[in-house]
């Protein structure tokens, strides 16, 4: 456990650091003085926190949304939060996977391979409240229904779960532990850490690619009118130095050849409606972590 506060410390300070030196939502200091007693008089994070209020909110918005963690009071219920969320989303995946990580640490030991896979899988899941895993079964109803553009769209909004969505989340969920199950619990804990950055990093890498395609509009469309290439940026940046930091170059490589692969997937999406939803976004997102680990074993 020692190691993971360790990696969890060292890696996210200096990202705090240089996130509040070059973010555009970082606090603004009225004088380099003052910049520099303060930050020699206050710990990172309180620097961090005093960031403008509206950027907070955000960061719990995401919280919210992409997990099941509890969030006190009532900071970030509001639909512009959710909307100034989105630079937040790779953080957010850090801590899903320094918490799942972490427990793995602990416990991946004391089982078989096997069963440490099913649960690594499983903590992913329920942290995020498989809220992507229900973008995944959408995706293939809709798209392997062999219906034309408007159809499959109503087709992904039905809240009903055909066989071909069942099929779809099975191989998903097939392709993650089966990759899985075949590394030491000394890596398991490593890939289930990087896993949920890849994933973020996966949904915010399509929504700068794809427009969106509902012309009703829909949930996503919130964030769609927030997106910049800054936080395309900063996702990437974060996933790879996560990839590299806590598993070396085959982490870096993983998480770069996993960016590809979505690259292909967000071309099918093009072709199939023209752009993406948040079903899209979700399927990206559990495509990203299982092409990830996937590819992390084989290297």
């Amino acid at each position: 456990m020692l190691d993971i506060l360790k990696y969890a410390c060292a890696f996210t300070t200096p990202l705090l650091l240089v996130y509040q030196l070059f973010s555009p939502f970082g606090y603004k200091f009225r004088t380099s003085r003052q910049a520099a007693q303060l930050s020699f008089t206050w710990p990172l994070p309180m620097i961090v926190f005093m960031n403008n209020f509206k950027c907070i909110k955000g960061l719990f918005a995401a919280i919210r949304f992409l997990t099941v963690l509890p969030v006190p009071g009532k900071i970030g219920v509001e639909t512009d939060d959710l909307a100034g969320s989105l630079v937040w989303f790779p953080v957010v995946g850090l801590l899903i996977g320094l918490i799942s990580g972490g427990l793995l640490y602990l416990v991946a030991p004391l089982m078989p391979a096997s069963l440490a896979a099913v649960l690594a899988v499983a903590l992913l899941a329920v942290f995020s409240g498989c809220l992507h895993l229900d973008g995944v079964a959408d995706c293939g109803d809709g798209f392997f229904s062999s219906r034309p553009r408007e159809r499959i769209l109503e087709i992904m909004r039905d809240s009903h779960i055909g066989a071909m969505g069942v099929i779809a989340i099975f191989f998903v969920l097939a392709v993650k532990v089966s990759s899985l199950m075949v590394v030491s619990s000394g890596e398991l804990w490593k890939i289930v850490c990087i896993m949920p950055v890849a994933g973020r990093a996966g949904i915010i890498l399509m929504m700068n690619l794809l427009p969106y395609a509902r012309p009703d509009g829909g949930l996503a469309t919130v964030m769609y009118g927030r997106k910049r290439i800054e936080h395309l940026l900063w996702a990437l940046a974060l996933l790879f130095l996560a990839g590299w930091f806590i598993a070396g170059t085959t982490g870096l490589l993983a998480a770069a050849d996993a960016m590809v692969l979505l690259l292909v997937l967000s071309y099918y999406v093009h072709l199939k409606i023209g752009g993406a939803t948040g079903d899209t976004l979700g399927a990206a997102c559990e495509f990203s972590e299982a092409a990830f680990a996937a590819i992390f074993v084989c290297l």
